[in-house]
């Protein structure tokens, strides 16, 4: 039942205010002053708090203040005298909800209450989902105690806190994004929007207008204006996945945002200003990049201000049975499955295999395990067919681009050919998905 408190010297007005409330099947409580009020809101824990604006022991503008400081979940309607409405500016400047006048707008308190009643509801639901969001990309949460990680980890705090531009480099798979919202959450911009963009999943054109938006006929199917990613991340921070994918022209473009905060939106001639904290990533080998012509090195210079290097699950090893047993747990709730454990051989299977795809390739396995499963223990024959240390493919033997060839293909028979579920499986753009089979003649 939603709690009203009602603070007012007038008594009868008080009491009248209180059974008018209490009808609607409110829970009402009273106090005759503010020092009274403010201990009632520690004890009474009101949604609302319905306050006079004079108050013989403090004025109801200081008031305000006190209140949001013992009860900053309450939303406050004040109560004005008749024509004051200076009180009225005043008191929602300091942050009451609303105001009434006492005598006339009686017939307003219930929608009025309704109505702050629905505010608190949806701010303590946006409240809860901010610490769900916050705690599922807490750094605490990333798994895995080997040093190569912990490291990483060292890092990102030291790094989140600041505005630098990061650099996030590492294979497919290695868990870029999640380093990158750590970064946000742990940062002072993390009341604001975190925006990510796989740079590889558009065209040029396309990835021009997604990041800095578009005017009305600035091109074909440009119907109204629409605002770019840059804009939706102002005061937060704009992930830019597999940056080594963008154009040579978007770099540019891209660079003079770094430099200036200003840009213009596709088709328009209006500079407009922009603050946003920069945080790329790529698998690519930058450097190589630039020496063949495909990345500027001012821009790499640019956004490698702080580099953040994370390490392949192959040099990791010793972190897989935590993350398996972890993947394992998330997969078996999802599947109303009780598997509790992993057996040694299949343990040792895992621990023996050529993570080509990473933590990713290690929580697709575990979730196909999971489904093929028939006992609380996963066994070996729970894994995908051919999983076998012996027949892996070997460093020494084949070419990595033979290696990524058979896992391509590999991934593209599970998914009987499905070329978007491939694509997200192995964590790359559909468009880089498209560029890797014609490279490779891959036949799906």
């Amino acid at each position: 039942m939603p709690q009203i408190l009602i603070i007012d010297d007038e008594l009868k007005l008080s009491s009248l205010l209180a059974r008018i409330i209490q009808r609607e099947g409110f829970n009402v409580d009273q106090a005759g002053n503010a020092t009274e009020g403010l201990k009632k809101t520690i004890s009474f824990h009101p949604e609302v708090i319905i306050c006079d604006v004079h108050l013989p022991d403090k004025n109801g503008l200081e008031l305000i203040a006190q209140l949001k400081l013992n009860s900053p979940n309450s939303e406050i309607i004040v109560f004005t005298a008749h024509g004051n409405i200076q009180d009225a500016i005043l008191a929602i400047r300091a942050g009451a909800f609303d105001y009434l006048t006492k005598g006339d707008d009686q017939e307003r308190i219930l929608p009025m209450i309704i109505r702050a009643i629905e505010k608190n509801q949806m701010t303590r639901k946006i409240d809860a989902l901010e610490k769900r969001v916050g705690e599922k990309y807490s750094i605490d949460n990333i798994l895995g105690n080997s040093p190569a990680i912990q490291s990483a980890i060292q890092l990102t705090r030291k790094v989140a806190t600041l505005d630098t531009t990061v650099l996030i480099t590492g294979e497919t798979g290695t868990g870029k994004e999640v380093f990158a919202q750590s970064i946000h959450q742990l940062s002072p911009r993390k009341k604001y929007n975190f925006v990510p963009v796989n740079c590889s999943s558009f065209s040029r054109e396309l990835l021009e207008s997604e990041l800095f938006g578009h005017v009305a006929g600035s091109f074909t199917g440009a119907v109204k204006d629409k605002p770019g990613l840059f804009e939706i991340a102002h005061q937060g921070t704009l992930f830019l996945d597999e940056i080594g994918e963008m154009s040579l022209e978007l770099q540019a473009r891209l660079l003079r945002v770094l430099e200036s905060g200003e840009y213009h939106r596709v088709g328009d001639t209006k500079e407009r200003k922009v603050n946003v904290r920069i945080l790329a990533a790529t698998n690519r080998n930058l450097p190589d990049e630039i020496t063949k012509g495909q990345f500027r090195q001012d821009l790499f210079y640019r956004l490698s201000v702080f580099s953040l290097s994370l390490p392949s699950l192959q040099n990791r090893k010793e972190d897989i049975p935590e993350l398996a047993r972890y993947f394992l747990s998330i997969f078996s709730a999802k599947t109303n499955k009780s598997i509790t454990s992993i057996s040694d051989d299949a343990m040792e299977m895992l621990l023996n295999h050529t993570w080509t795809g990473n933590i990713r390739e290690l929580k697709n396995i575990m979730e196909r395990a999971v489904i093929l499963a028939d006992s609380n223990c996963l066994e070996i024959c729970d894994l995908p067919p051919g999983f076998n240390p012996s027949a892996e493919f070997k460093s020494d033997v084949l070419l990595l681009s033979e290696v990524e060839k058979q896992h391509i293909h590999r991934v593209l028979h599970l998914t009987h050919g499905n070329k978007s579920e491939t694509a997200r499986l192995l964590g790359i753009g559909l468009t880089t998905l498209y560029r890797k089979i014609e490279e490779y003649h891959i036949v799906a």
